[in-house]
């Protein structure tokens, strides 16, 4: 990777954490935030979007989801013409200070494809293309779809199609839990074959595809993914530094080439290529880097 550095700012740098510790630490801040979302700590923050992907009907929820609660008012805005300030303050702020490092570090879906991406090391690879199909789940089934059926006085919570009737995370967290606790009680199981079916393939898919829902389908992780170029928080590279060991690419399980594109949108922001010491975490103000997203191409 041969060239000069394509950032020289002056921001705040982030590599005197060391790297073993950062790969230390964050399964431990992702089972913090685990905490954070999904535990009971009242009915009332469920008015409240977070700014991580789960399911707003999981008995085991703090927060509201944000893309169902977008999917929610693009159903309503035909009629009522509801704006989701909250909503849409919440994913600005997260974008702008981190972009989508909250994908890597706090979201509690993106943890359990981890845990379970451990069981097999070898991953099918998956051209880096398929990211873009994370846009059409945002247009079409968060937006578009709940417009149009909303349009034709269809309720969300009514309608055939919807981004929550398809969602792995409301199979997993919301239909599974409610179902047990049906059978227990002497009821009858809740969910529906075709959420069996999708919770399966989900899991499975897990195992063989690092974040297959992360990759390829999380709208809310392609929306922020939009921010990583222009977040306060970022990666950097020094040419300096390189030895060309290729290691920061052989850390990637997203499969970005990071040397060719830092901050690039299929990234999560997990931090495990800041071992090679060439790529370095940072933070600073807009004002403060250069474009730090030309990368330096190997010769």
């Amino acid at each position: 990777m041969n060239g000069q550095s394509d950032d020289k700012s002056s921001g705040v740098g982030l590599s005197g954490l060391g790297t073993k510790p950062l790969s230390r630490i964050r399964p431990w801040f992702q089972a913090a935030f685990l905490a954070v979302w999904l535990a009971p700590v009242g009915r009332w923050l469920h008015g409240i979007p977070g700014c991580v992907f789960h399911c707003y009907s999981c008995p085991l929820s703090s927060f509201a989801c944000p893309v169902g609660v977008a999917a929610n008012y693009a159903a309503l805005w035909p009629a009522a013409h509801e704006v989701p300030y909250i909503l849409i303050g919440v994913i600005l702020i997260t974008g702008a200070v981190g972009g989508s490092l909250v994908c890597g570090w706090a979201c509690p879906f993106g943890f359990l494809q981890d845990f379970l991406s451990k069981i097999n090391r070898r991953k099918l690879q998956i051209p880096s293309w398929t990211g873009h199909l994370r846009y059409v789940m945002l247009i079409g089934l968060v937006l578009a779809l709940p417009l149009f059926f909303g349009a034709r006085g269809v309720p969300f919570e009514e309608q055939p199609v919807s981004v929550c009737r398809l969602c792995p995370a409301g199979a997993l967290e919301s239909g599974l839990p409610h179902s047990l606790q049906s059978i227990a009680q002497g009821g009858p199981w809740l969910m529906g074959w075709q959420k069996i079916v999708l919770l399966t393939v989900f899991l499975g898919a897990a195992v063989v595809i690092h974040r297959p829902w992360c990759r390829l389908l999380c709208p809310l992780g392609g929306l922020l993914a939009l921010f990583n170029r222009f977040s306060l928080f970022h990666l950097r590279f020094r040419a300096e530094k390189c030895v060309e060991c290729n290691l920061c690419r052989s850390r990637c399980s997203m499969g970005v080439k990071v040397d060719q594109q830092l901050n690039a949108p299929n990234c999560i922001r997990c931090l495990e290529c800041v071992k090679c010491g060439a790529i370095e975490a940072a933070f600073a103000l807009p004002a403060e880097k250069q474009d730090s997203y030309t990368s330096a191409q190997k010769p």
